[in-house]
C-alpha cells in the first residue's frame, strides 16, 4: 500500500494558489450543511516522522470554520487515561452530530509502536489490530464519516526533511530525539505500518495514503479528498423508519424455569444484610487500593426492585468511592455520539465503583421491543456489546450483570402498590403500563439476551425477585464473593 505512493508527486504553487480558494469556500459551505445532517466527521491524520501531519491540520483549521472543529492530540497516556480500557481516551473526546474531530495520533499509535519496538508480539498486534477493525466496523455503521489519512515518506525525503527542520531555527525545536530514535527504525516501521494498514483497510474505512514530499501537493490531496467524501455523504439519503420487533417466547425459557418465590423472612434478612455490607465495606476499601475498579449493571422487570437493591449495596460503600449512574432515554447529547458513548464516558477510575440502573443493554430491549433502533442495529449490538465488556474485562474492571425477576402478578401487585400509595406515585408510569402489555416480547429479548451476552468474565446472574427481602441478599453476595474471589 505504501508502495503505490512511492513515486514522486508534485504540483506547482501556482496550481495550488489558483485552486485552493475554490476547495476552501466548498469545505466551509459543506462544513455548514453538515451541522444539521446527523452525523459527525473524524479524521486521523497519520504517517511518517516528518511527514507534515501538524502542518497539515494547521491549514485544515485555517480553512475550516474553527467552531465546528476539534483537534484531539494523542501522545502519551495521561494518568486518568491509564485508569481506564485504552479506548476510553477516544470516545470522551468523539465528535458530536454535525461536527468535525481531527485526531492527530489515533488507537494505531500504540500497536504500531509497541510492536516496532517488540513491546507486544504478532499474536498480540494482530488482536489489537482486528480490535480497531471492530470498532471502526461500529462506527461506520453507527454513521460516523472516518477518513484515515497515511502521510507518507521515503527513508531519504524522511532524512532530508528532519535535517531540513533541525537547520532552521525557527523549526530546530519541532525535531526530537524520539524522531530520530524512530528513524533509525525506518524499515521496522514501514513494515509494520504496511500491516497495520492492509489489515485495517476496509470499504467503509479506507486508507488514503498520500506522498508527503511535495507541501502543496500533500494539502491539496487531503483537502480535495475530505471534501469528496463529506460532500458523498451528504448527498445520501436516509433509510427507512425502524419497526418494532416483538419476539416471539421460546420453548427453552430460562426465565420461566426461575423460583421466583424464594423464601426469607426478616429476622434472617437482617443477619444476612448486616454481615454482607460489612463484607463488602472492607472489600471495597481494599479495592480503593488496587488498580481495579467494579461496575455493577442492573436490569429487570419492571418494578422488580432494582432500586432496593442497588440502595442495599451502595449503603455498605464509602460515599467517596461509588457512583450511581441511571440510564433513561438517551439526552439530545447522548443521541449526537455513538450508542456506546454514553456509557464509555462514565467508567470507574481505578478502585472505585460504579453502579448502572439500566445499562448498555436498553438497545436489545427497549429500544428493539419499542422500534427506537432498526433491526440491523440491535442485531450488531450483541456483537458490540461484547467486545464493550471485553475490553473492562482485559482492563482489569470486574463487572457484574444482574437481571431482577418477578412473576407477572406480582408485578401487577406492585403497580396497584405504587398508584396506591402517595409516597410511590412517582415509581408508576403510563409508560411501565405500556410494557406490560409487551410481557412475552421482553421476556423473549431477554433470553436473547442472556444467551448472547453471557461469559465467564462478565457473567448474568439472575435473582428471584418475588421476595425483595431474598433478592437483595442474594444480589450482596454475589458482589461480595465475587470481589473476595478476584481480591
Amino acid at each position: 500500500m505504501l508502495e503505490k505512493s512511492g513515486t514522486e508527486k508534485k504540483i506547482s504553487k501556482e496550481r495550488f494558489r489558483r485552486e485552493s480558494p475554490q476547495i476552501r469556500t466548498e469545505l466551509v459551505r459543506l462544513q455548514d450543511r453538515l451541522k444539521t445532517a446527523g452525523f459527525p466527521v473524524v479524521i486521523l491524520i497519520s504517517g511518517s516522522e516528518g511527514a507534515g501531519k501538524g502542518e497539515t491540520i494547521n491549514l485544515l483549521m485555517e480553512w475550516l470554520d474553527a467552531r465546528g472543529v476539534e483537534v484531539q492530540s494523542f501522545w502519551r497516556s495521561t494518568d486518568e487515561e491509564e485508569d481506564r480500557p485504552r479506548f476510553w481516551r477516544y470516545w470522551r473526546v468523539f465528535p458530536s452530530d454535525g461536527r468535525i474531530g481531527i485526531f492527530f495520533g489515533s488507537w494505531y499509535t500504540h500497536p504500531i509502536i509497541g510492536r516496532v519496538f517488540h513491546d507486544i508480539g504478532k499474536r498480540t498486534f494482530r488482536g489489537e489490530l482486528e480490535r480497531i477493525a471492530k470498532f471502526e466496523k461500529m462506527l461506520a455503521q453507527d454513521g460516523v464519516l472516518l477518513l484515515k489519512f497515511w502521510l507518507h515518506l521515503s527513508k531519504k525525503a524522511q532524512k532530508k526533511r528532519l535535517l531540513k527542520l533541525e537547520e532552521d531555527p525557527e523549526t530546530r525545536w519541532r525535531v526530537s530525539k524520539t524522531d530520530w530514535r524512530f528513524f533509525k527504525k525506518y524499515d521496522r516501521f514501514r513494515k509494520i505500518s504496511e500491516k497495520a494498514l492492509a489489515h485495517t483497510h476496509r470499504p467503509h474505512a479506507p486508507w488514503i495514503v498520500i506522498n508527503a514530499e511535495d507541501d502543496e501537493y500533500r494539502h491539496l490531496t487531503v483537502a480535495q479528498t475530505i471534501l469528496e467524501n463529506l460532500k458523498k455523504r451528504l448527498s445520501a439519503k436516509g433509510g427507512p423508519a425502524p419497526r418494532p420487533d416483538l419476539p416471539v417466547p421460546r420453548p427453552r425459557n430460562i426465565l420461566r424455569r426461575l423460583k421466583l418465590d424464594q423464601a426469607m423472612d426478616h429476622d434472617a434478612y437482617k443477619l444476612e444484610l448486616a454481615d454482607l455490607q460489612g463484607r463488602l465495606g472492607r472489600l471495597t476499601r481494599k479495592l480503593s487500593g488496587t488498580r481495579r475498579s467494579l461496575i455493577l449493571a442492573f436490569e429487570g422487570n419492571d418494578a422488580a426492585g432494582k432500586g432496593g437493591a442497588i440502595h442495599r449495596v451502595v449503603r455498605a460503600i464509602d460515599t467517596r468511592l461509588f457512583r450511581v449512574i441511571p440510564v433513561a432515554a438517551p439526552t439530545d447529547e447522548e443521541k449526537a455520539h455513538p450508542y456506546l458513548w454514553r456509557f464509555w464516558r462514565h467508567l470507574p477510575l481505578s478502585g472505585r465503583v460504579t453502579v448502572f440502573d439500566r445499562s448498555w443493554y436498553g438497545r436489545v430491549l427497549v429500544e428493539r421491543i419499542e422500534g427506537f433502533c432498526s433491526k440491523p442495529d440491535w442485531e450488531r449490538a450483541y456483537s458490540e456489546i461484547n467486545e464493550f465488556e471485553s475490553q473492562l474485562t482485559g482492563h482489569g474492571i470486574i463487572l457484574i450483570k444482574f437481571w431482577l425477576s418477578i412473576s407477572k402478578d406480582e408485578q401487577l401487585r406492585r403497580f396497584k402498590e405504587r398508584r396506591e400509595v402517595s409516597r410511590k406515585n412517582y415509581k408508576i408510569t403510563d409508560e411501565d403500563w405500556r410494557n406490560r402489555d409487551k410481557w412475552d416480547a421482553y421476556e423473549a429479548a431477554a433470553c436473547d439476551m442472556f444467551e448472547r451476552t453471557h461469559s465467564p468474565a462478565a457473567p448474568w446472574i439472575l435473582v428471584e425477585s418475588n421476595n425483595k427481602l431474598y433478592a437483595r441478599v442474594k444480589v450482596l453476595r454475589a458482589v461480595v464473593e465475587r470481589l473476595e474471589e478476584e481480591l
